[in-house]
């Protein structure tokens, strides 16, 4: 991230940010998550950007937004150019950086998992490439024993053993542990804050691990923003969204921000796998967490085991139930288009015009279609006459899953005529990563997708007559 803003991302603070400069509240008139969203639709059914409202001629743009934010109340937002130059000026000199959706360098796997919904703006500090590395979210809740705080601490340095970095949000209790636990072997973290990531970042004892890369802290909530249950609740989406697979160490029934974020995940998002933890004294949170599909965690003990639990994350071995089936295939996916992704720039032809809160890492802290026969035709066409590649080919479909196996086939070879990242065919047909890499393997394991390195693409396998 550039410590210079980006013209969309000027805009999109002005509308959206309190710009809390040391003291101050946060004004009223601000867009909701919500109403930014409408604002966002309603530039690009004009073709326009966020950059755009703020340009010589945007009086005419900001009538045009009329129809879903007052045109007074835009423009008493956007008239706060120098309380933003204020506050930008005291995030620099704190190192903390400030990106948008509309930016490329916004974290690719909030995009592509949570898509309209990724927060329109992520401050942060440290080093942002841990946020394309996924990991291992632990979370769990604050008031814990010495007991659940060593275990804890275990999960964090096998983690840092393994290489994974730990996502987790930097409370007091579970997280704080598990963070520890990471940055005492070495090992890198994200903290994915609800408040006062300005303390974070000033805090002593981060600064050497904000410094080396260890450790980046990351927060959809401006810097000096105080603690606020509803922000703490709504992060924990972030949190699962930035890792690979998670552990719930420890939660209360029905209650507090671990159970809102495991139950999210469980009943509605299934971005990664949950594990609940499966030894020592159980609780009533976990056993109901188990009961809505939680997996027990096979509480590895060396580095192998701890990577053949991230191997059965990432192929989707671990998600029982129709969670592994719920590829709802969009019209433009089963095309081959490639849908925007929680971006907040519309493409455009030229010329467009473009607790109590405390935060270091000791702190106190969210049906398919029927297949017609001709699916399985192009394929059988192009197989005929290599005996080695016949079994690739999968029968007409007899069965409920059998016809899934082969929309989802034809889906995959039209979307995938271009090569493309795991990530971005999760974005493109609106599935979790996890449930695109399952799907990806298989194809290729069949012979029909082929998967290429440097870099790690995908591609519809080519055969050729002879």
């Amino acid at each position: 991230m550039t410590p210079t803003l980006s013209p969309n991302t000027q805009a999109i603070l002005l509308v959206t940010a309190p710009l809390i400069a040391g003291r101050g509240n946060s004004s009223s008139d601000l867009l909701s998550p919500g109403e930014y969203k409408h604002l966002v639709r309603r530039l690009r059914e004009i073709q326009r950007q966020p950059a755009d409202l703020l340009s010589p001629s945007a009086a005419d743009l900001i009538h045009d937004c009329q129809p879903v934010v007052d045109e007074t109340r835009l423009q008493r937002l956007l008239g706060r150019g120098f309380l933003l130059s204020q506050v930008v000026e005291r995030w620099q000199s704190r190192a903390i950086w400030v990106v948008s959706r509309a930016d490329a360098n916004y974290p690719r796997r909030l995009k592509a998992q949570l898509r309209e919904d990724a927060p329109a703006v992520l401050y942060g500090c440290g080093d942002t490439s841990l946020l394309e590395s996924g990991g291992l979210a632990v979370v769990g809740s604050r008031d814990v024993n010495d007991t659940l705080i060593a275990y804890t601490k275990n999960v964090g340095r096998l983690a840092a053993n393994a290489g994974k970095t730990i996502v987790s949000g930097g409370a007091r209790g579970i997280d704080q542990a598990a963070m520890l636990g990471a940055l005492e072997q070495g090992g890198k973290v994200i903290g994915v804050l609800a408040d006062s990531l300005e303390k974070g970042a000033m805090n002593r004892e981060n600064r050497n691990v904000l410094i080396n890369g260890q450790l980046v802290l990351i927060s959809s909530y401006d810097p000096s923003a105080g603690f606020n249950v509803g922000n703490a609740m709504r992060r924990n989406r972030l949190i699962y969204a930035l890792a690979d697979t998670s552990l719930v160490v420890n939660s209360d029934f029905n209650k507090g921000g671990t159970w809102a974020g495991a139950t999210e995940q469980l009943d509605k998002l299934h971005m990664v796998p949950v594990y609940v933890r499966s030894t020592g004294e159980t609780s009533a949170g976990l056993e109901a967490l188990r009961k809505k599909g939680a997996v027990p965690w096979p509480d590895p003990q060396d580095v192998d085991e701890l990577n053949e639990v991230f191997n059965a994350a990432t192929s989707g071995a671990v998600l029982a139930g129709p969670s592994l089936l719920s590829i709802d295939l969009p019209a433009d996916a089963v095309s081959g288009a490639t849908p925007e992704i929680g971006s907040d720039v519309q493409s455009i032809p030229k010329p467009a015009m473009e607790s109590p809160p405390s935060v270091s890492i000791v702190q106190e802290a969210p049906s398919v279609a029927e297949p017609s026969d001709t699916h399985i035709l192009p394929i059988a066409e192009e197989l005929e006459g290599h005996p080695e590649s016949r079994e690739a080919l999968v029968q007409a479909p007899n069965g409920p899953a059998d016809a899934l196996s082969a929309a989802a086939r034809e889906a995959f070879r039209q979307l995938l005529i271009a090569p493309m990242k795991d990530i971005e065919v999760a974005a493109a047909l609106d599935i979790s990563t996890t449930q695109a890499k399952m799907w990806l393997q298989r194809f290729v394991d069949e012979g029909v997708l082929e998967k290429r390195k440097k870099p790690n693409v995908y591609i519809t396998k080519q055969f050729r007559l002879f």
